[in-house]
């Protein structure tokens, strides 16, 4: 076998032959390391779940779409809203309701971040849990 090193005896011909010992020294630490892990993947727990029939459910929940403006303009699913005191009122009586609705909210890129801050703050006062950002999808290139 021949092994590598710096000092070159009888002719100064580069060496041929491949060391494959340090191949051989991963190939057998690589095995060593899948023996140990691979009872670790197959293990699982043995659970008898009962069964249960259980129709879909029917009901979808109402959604309500909140729209902002640029200028900070407010609209509860297309009807503009004069101002901020309509709004929470709004907002409290969705609350009432059972399944209580998701809020849909939608802002021009050009409304400020405190507007949309100030109703989802609204909103969260009032007791509405699901709120939900509307974007329009990249175009495909």
């Amino acid at each position: 076998m021949a092994f590598g090193g710096f000092e070159q005896r009888g002719t100064g011909q580069p060496m041929s032959e491949i060391n494959t010992t340090p191949l051989v020294d991963v190939m057998l630490v690589l095995l060593v390391i899948f023996i140990i892990t691979a009872p670790l993947l197959t293990h699982s727990i043995k659970l008898d779940l009962p069964n249960a029939q259980a129709p879909a459910s029917a009901q979808q929940p109402e959604t309500i779409t909140l729209s902002i403006d640029a200028s900070g303009g407010l609209f509860w699913n297309d009807e503009r809203l004069s101002d901020d005191a309509q709004l929470t009122m709004r907002f409290s009586d969705v609350a009432k309701h059972q399944p209580q609705p998701e809020l849909h909210l939608r802002a021009d890129r050009e409304t400020r971040y405190q507007r949309i801050a100030e109703v989802m703050s609204s909103a969260q006062r009032a007791g509405i849990a699901k709120i939900g950002f509307v974007t329009d999808p990249r175009p495909a290139k």
